[in-house]
């Protein structure tokens, strides 16, 4: 029930009190502020996480050469390993249970040009199934197609960028490029939204772009996605098969670490998640000990109150005042101050979020900062809770001194 008289005495002890009515609700404000942007940061992480793995899907396998480390079978160590079009074809027919799709990547960097423009681009030669890997967005035209790759067609998709840097508001499909003294025609203009550059690169058939390499069948990896159903540990032991297969097919020691590159999309998310989870833990750890060291704080000032009033509560009771009515002015008024100076610390700490954006991505990898409405409110109210207990203790205990012991006290 609304206690008019009540609240005149609140506000008329915060108005007598202002110093420590004001470090009250600093100790709360800063607490809950400094959860709000640690928690904060701790998302923005993960943002920065889950936009580094948008480029590929997480189903994604990479397989590479390189050199090996050690002699073996005759050959010398730092021989360099190529993979080839027939190691695809073995892969996708001893493996095909576990893979979904696979395509191999060739990859050049050239002048390409329009009339008068022209620009240095990326070049990779693909399959059709590379576009599932990349989560290439089709804007105008179509894909790469079986028969682009069977016919060794001269045709190629090039990103979003391109097109404005070689073709400005004109159409682009259909229309011919000019690149190491060939002509390319434009069947697909795609977006991708991971960055620049990715929208700075063509596509083109695989098979086009070996014959344009002295007719070579040599491809600078392979990339597979296999079935989803098979999970993280399915996946490992996949690749652990796929690297035993390819080693013994190459002549390579078992235990060399560089002949064969492998790398996982699901296996980094992993490792990364880890770390991230491993880092919320930290902060949301850090982040209780702040509301934790802003309990103790008002804590400490209520018990300070409460003595410093021993004296008010003793006339209080000898005029008639009971025990609980003191305690709810007590509490009342902890409450208060806990609430306005939580949400204050609240409002704060959400409108730094909001405020820094992504501005601490480059140095920091903190992208887009944020927090979850729910949260901060739950943190909120825990603290006002706790704020509660800490004006209640010393409330209850001063609330039954005998009223001649409080007027004597000093």
């Amino acid at each position: 029930m609304f206690n008019r008289d009540r609240w005149f005495e609140i506000f008329e002890t915060i108005k007598n009190n202002k110093l420590r009515t004001f470090l009250a609700g600093f100790t709360v404000a800063l607490g809950i502020l400094i959860f709000i942007v640690l928690f904060g940061f701790g998302n923005g992480l993960e943002n920065t996480l889950k936009e580094y793995f948008k480029d590929d899907k997480f189903n994604t396998i990479f397989i590479s050469g390189g050199r090996t480390s050690k002699p073996f079978g005759g050959y010398e160590s730092n021989r360099r390993i190529e993979l080839t079009n027939e190691d695809m074809t073995e892969i996708s027919e001893k493996f095909d249970f576990f893979i979904e799709g696979i395509t191999p990547r060739v990859t050049i960097s050239s002048e390409v040009g329009y009339k008068l423009k022209s620009n240095n681009y990326t070049i990779r030669g693909v399959g059709p199934h590379h576009q599932y890997n990349e989560m290439t967005i089709m804007m105008f035209g179509r894909y790469l197609n079986e028969m682009d790759i069977m016919n060794k067609e001269k045709n190629i998709v090039i990103g979003r960028l391109i097109k404005q840097d070689l073709f400005g508001d004109e159409t682009a499909i259909g229309k011919y490029l000019t690149g190491g003294g060939r002509s390319w025609k434009v069947v697909g203009v795609f977006q991708d939204d991971t960055g620049d550059n990715e929208e700075r690169t063509i596509y083109a058939p695989y098979t086009t772009m070996q014959k344009i390499l002295k007719n070579t069948d040599e491809v600078d990896q392979i990339i597979l996605s296999y079935n989803e159903s098979i999970g993280y540990d399915g996946a490992l032991e996949l690749e652990r098969k796929l690297k035993t297969f390819l080693k013994n097919k190459k002549k390579i020691d078992p235990s060399d670490p560089r002949g064969i590159r492998l790398r996982s999309a699901s296996k980094d998310l992993k490792e990364n998640q880890d770390f991230s989870d491993a880092l919320a833990y930290i902060i949301l750890l850090v982040g209780i000990g702040t509301l934790l060291a802003g309990v103790i704080g008002i804590s400490n000032i209520m018990v300070f109150v409460v003595k410093e009033r021993t004296k008010e509560f003793g006339i209080r009771k000898a005029i008639g005042a009971t025990p609980n009515s003191i305690i709810a002015m007590v509490l009342q008024e902890a409450i208060f101050i806990t609430t306005i100076s939580g949400y204050f610390g609240l409002f704060v700490g959400v409108g730094i979020l909001s405020s820094l954006g992504d501005t601490l991505e480059k140095d920091y990898y903190i992208t887009d900062p944020y927090v979850d409405l729910n949260t901060a409110i739950t943190a909120t109210i825990m603290l006002i809770i706790f704020g509660a207990i800490a004006g209640y203790i010393p409330a209850r205990r001063a609330s039954k001194i005998k009223p001649i012991i409080a007027l004597n006290a000093k």
